[in-house]
This record gives structure tokens, C-alpha cells and sequence, in this order.
């Protein structure tokens, strides 16, 4: 694929399939609960760590792809004349004509077999609570938009985005590495959880008419644009908090709230939201922001725990 001009390529058709820049919903948690755990225990294990990661890669493969497909069929994504590519509104290979939605599902449901795959390795070898998180996962990502369930529609959707790539891929690597659960994973993947959500919640404004008229009932649909801007402002306010609380309360360690420098960048970010609420084109700065917050933030906190192992030199 060129974009017509022969000195420019576009990126490969695999690379827009998969939405590969959005893989970093999984490769922040994932790396946050290998930090904690290498914090708290000294352990990490180097091929453990590369199996959870690829695991965790491959599930969000699975997700993006089946939720192009399904979203094709639920008929939100072919009626959207607002999205915000490559933010909302999907891929567009399929309403572009470009791809069948058929090697979307089929492709989709082979990444899935290949992370449980990996998952039950894991299982085996490091202990059966990646079997249990797994299941969560791999039961969340599919049916978020898959039939009967569509629980993106229900109101639970951003709830399941939150935990999945929040506490429970953080508790996960934590575990993977540690071989046992414990809460402070849990309590400093908050920050992440909130983020995370931010990332689709703001995707959902551009969307937000195709969906209602699908019936695809999601928190913006439901609310709506200008009240969804305050939730916004909200959630970025508890993902700093969660900071803020959770240091002083000895659950997160104090280099953690290096994840405070993305302040000002959060701030630039809901102003936009607030003025721009209902302008899908003009509102593109804050769907790029918000990802941006989320991965800093996540990167921040955890070189915060790598520090915290080099300065208590455990």
C-alpha cells in the first residue's frame, strides 16, 4: 500500500490489521508487574518474562482483530462517518473493501488459541493463577463485542478494558515471575486501570452516534458527550490519586510518583475534551494524548520500582 505519493509509504497491511501502535495497552502493564516483582523479590526470569509478553501481545492481537469483525457485523463501524482513524471507527480494511471480515475472525480466533496456548505453558510451569486471569481475559476480549454477550454494549465494557489491562495483566506478570499473588501489583496498576479506560472512553466520543444507532450502549452513549466529559476529567483524577493515596499508605513504593510528571500533559488533554466535546476532527489531540498519558504514565512508575530495587540495593 503507497499513499499516492511514491516518496511516502504507508505503514504494511499487517502493521494497520493489527493496530500494532495500540499494542502498548498490554506492553505497559506487562512490564509494570515484571518491575514490581524484580522490586519486591529480586526475581526475573528472562524467557518467563518473553513468553508472557508475546502471551499478552497475541490476546490483544485476538481482541483488535475480532472486535474489527464483530463491530463490522454489529454494523456500528460501517455506518460511522465520524470516527477518527486510526483512534476509532477501526481498521477500515473492511469497509474499505480491502479485507474480507472473515480473515479478521479467523485470524482473530487464532491469535486467542495461540495466547491460551502460551497461557497453559505457563500454567504449568509457573502455577495455576495465570490459568484463572487467563480465562478473563480471554472471555473478556472475545465476547466485548462477540455475540450473545456484546459486553461492550452493556455497560460493563470499560469496567472489563480497566481490570484486563490494568490489575489483572499486572498481577499477572507478577505472578508469572513471583509464582504467587500479591496486592501491591494490584494497588499500583490503578493508575493504569483509569488510563486504560481514558484510552477507550475517549475513543468512544468519535463513535458515539454510529453506536448508539446499533444499539451499542456503551458509558458515552448512555450519557453522552458533554456529561462523558466530566467522567473524563474524573478518571484522570483517580488514576493520580490512586498515586497519591497509595504511596503515603505504604501500598506503592515512593519512586512510584515519578508517574505525577504526566500531570501537565493530562491537564492539556481535558481541556481539549472540554472545548472540543462534540467536534470529532478537533478532538483528535486528545485521543492521541490520552494514549500518550497512559504509556508515560505506566513507563514512569515503573522505572519508579526499577529505582526503588537500585536504591534500597536488595
Amino acid at each position: 500500500m503507497t499513499t499516492g505519493d511514491p516518496a511516502v509509504e504507508s505503514p504494511p497491511l499487517w502493521f494497520i490489521k493489527l493496530r500494532a501502535p495500540f499494542f502498548t495497552a498490554s506492553l505497559a502493564p506487562l512490564l509494570l508487574g515484571t518491575a514490581i516483582a524484580w522490586a519486591l523479590t529480586g526475581e526475573f526470569h528472562f524467557w518467563y518474562f518473553l513468553l508472557t509478553l508475546v502471551g499478552g501481545m497475541f490476546l490483544q492481537a485476538g481482541v483488535n482483530l475480532t472486535n474489527d469483525y464483530f463491530d463490522s457485523t454489529w454494523g456500528s463501524d460501517d455506518i460511522n462517518t465520524e470516527f477518527a482513524n486510526p483512534f476509532t471507527g477501526g481498521s477500515r480494511l473492511i469497509q474499505n473493501g480491502i479485507l474480507p471480515p472473515q480473515v479478521f475472525l479467523r485470524e482473530g480466533v487464532g491469535s486467542f488459541v495461540i495466547a491460551s496456548l502460551i497461557g497453559l505453558l505457563l500454567t504449568f510451569t509457573r502455577g495455576i493463577g495465570v490459568l484463572y486471569l487467563g480465562i478473563i481475559g480471554v472471555f473478556s476480549g472475545y465476547f466485548y463485542t462477540a455475540p450473545p454477550f456484546r459486553l461492550a454494549g452493556t455497560g460493563l465494557g470499560e469496567l472489563l478494558i480497566g481490570l484486563n489491562f490494568g490489575p489483572l495483566m499486572v498481577l499477572g506478570s507478577y505472578y508469572v515471575q513471583t509464582r504467587a499473588p500479591a496486592w501491591e501489583p494490584v494497588v499500583a496498576a490503578l493508575p493504569v486501570g483509569f488510563l486504560i479506560t481514558l484510552v477507550v472512553w475517549i475513543n468512544q466520543f468519535q463513535d458515539m452516534r454510529a453506536d448508539a444507532a446499533v444499539g451499542k450502549r456503551n458509558w458515552v452513549v448512555r450519557l453522552g458527550r458533554r456529561r462523558a466529559v466530566t467522567v473524563y476529567g474524573v478518571l484522570l483524577t483517580l488514576a493520580y490519586l490512586s498515586l497519591l493515596i497509595g504511596v503515603p499508605a505504604g501500598f506503592i513504593a515512593p519512586f512510584a510518583l515519578l508517574g505525577l510528571l504526566t500531570i501537565p500533559l493530562a491537564v492539556r488533554a481535558y481541556r481539549v475534551v472540554r472545548v472540543h466535546y462534540d467536534h470529532p476532527q478537533e478532538l483528535i489531540p486528545a485521543n492521541a494524548a490520552t494514549i500518550q498519558i497512559h504509556l508515560l504514565t505506566a513507563l514512569l512508575i515503573t522505572i519508579g520500582y526499577v529505582l526503588q530495587r537500585l536504591v534500597s540495593g536488595g
